[in-house]
């Protein structure tokens, strides 16, 4: 029963996440565990099972504007890997997986001793952005705040988090499935992005 019900609130949470915009897959677990009538305290399907359903949901009911969606955020990101080429860019996240409503932006992680270089580059190319910071955890606990840079490339949001240059082989952990984070490199997500 336990694990029948943690696959309905995984269904029911991407149906809540694809339908209403959502990105946070906590409070579409806690919204599918009430709109299913469950008690609280029903044990939660983990982020990875979510995540999955979200994919699935796409799949069957997104038809040609998810489709579209994904393979525009694909090819923003593959524009955005090259803009940022000096900095050893690596695309990660949803744009990878599939996982996608429009609520979501291209992630990147790139790596850079000093996010002013960035700047000025961005500056210099006539690139908007703005500026903030987003927290990381690593495993054994760690955990760390960087540089976050939020830009648009034809309608698309691109957020850039800035890790210093010695962290390109250390990932953080990605809080979808517990696991470091899949970095994929330029020459990959063209293959994914496809012709």
């Amino acid at each position: 029963m336990i694990a029948h019900d943690r696959r309905g609130i995984a269904e029911e949470a991407a149906r809540i996440i694809c339908v209403e915009h959502l990105i946070d897959y906590g409070l579409a677990k806690r919204k599918a565990v009430q709109r299913l009538g469950l008690p609280p305290g029903t044990p939660l399907p983990d982020n990875a099972a979510v995540q999955d359903a979200v994919v699935e949901y796409q799949r069957l009911f997104g038809g040609d504007a998810y489709r579209r969606q994904l393979a525009r955020m694909r090819a923003t990101a593959v524009a955005a890997l090259r803009l940022f080429a000096r900095h050893s860019p690596r695309l990660v996240g949803a744009t990878i997986s599939g996982a996608i409503t429009p609520a979501h932006r291209v992630q990147l992680h790139v790596f850079c001793d000093a996010v002013e270089e960035i700047d000025v580059e961005l500056i210099d190319r006539g690139v908007a952005f703005e500026q903030g910071e987003r927290r990381y955890c690593y495993p054994h606990g760690g955990e760390q705040r960087v540089p976050l840079l939020r830009l648009e490339f034809g309608g698309i949001g691109v957020d850039v988090a800035v890790f210093p240059v010695d962290e390109i082989r250390r990932a953080p952990i990605n809080p979808f499935d517990g696991r470091p984070y899949r970095r994929i490199d330029l020459a990959e997500a063209e293959r994914l992005a496809g012709p």
